[in-house]
């Protein structure tokens, strides 16, 4: 178990053998992806992730990712601040055709060469557990543009209707 900051890159084929397990933060600034759909670049977010061979000897890694973001609210465009939380359930898998063979219940995760970029990795994880759409709870939001609406004290003023002039020569007609 270690604590200090995350390694840059990583074996996980290594580590899925000695059964190690990774704690520590990672900074925002290190995630450029991801820092692109967020508000502020400050701030930093915990992982812990375990890798380890299961039964049918898979090397996995599992774990989580996450803490608090702030992204644009959609409703008012003000910053709004989110929870996220990554849960990691990989395999993996040295090439495309091998994934295609592992138990359904993993996350495939291909890794070519003997190093993986562990920030690059929890980056990815970290994106597709944003929020699409994200918003306050209870957020105002100025729903009219423009001229205010006239209120009970004020008359409504009659507007002349532009197709009067059609009623009266259908009238005439009629005659």
């Amino acid at each position: 178990m270690s604590n200090a900051p995350l390694p840059k890159k990583i074996d996980p084929r290594k580590l899925a053998e000695r059964g190690v397990r990774i704690e520590g933060e990672i900074q925002l600034g290190a995630l450029p992806n991801l820092v692109t759909m967020l508000a502020d670049k400050e701030g930093s977010l915990t992982v812990d992730l375990q890798f380890e061979n299961d039964e049918q000897r898979i090397r996995t890694i599992k774990g989580t990712a996450g803490g608090k973001v702030s992204m644009t609210c959609q409703r008012c465009l003000e910053p709004v601040e989110i929870e996220i939380e990554a849960k990691f359930n990989l395999a993996v898998a040295p090439t495309e055709e091998h994934a295609k063979s592992l138990p359904r219940y993993y996350d495939p995760l291909i890794v070519e060469g003997d190093e993986l970029e562990l920030p690059g990795m929890v980056e990815e994880e970290l994106i597709l557990s944003l929020p699409i759409v994200p918003y306050h709870d209870d957020c105002s939001v100025q729903t009219s543009f423009g001229d205010e609406a006239p209120t009970d004290s004020e008359p409504v003023s009659e507007k002349p209707n532009p197709f009067s002039v059609l009623a009266s020569l259908k009238a005439d007609k009629q005659k």
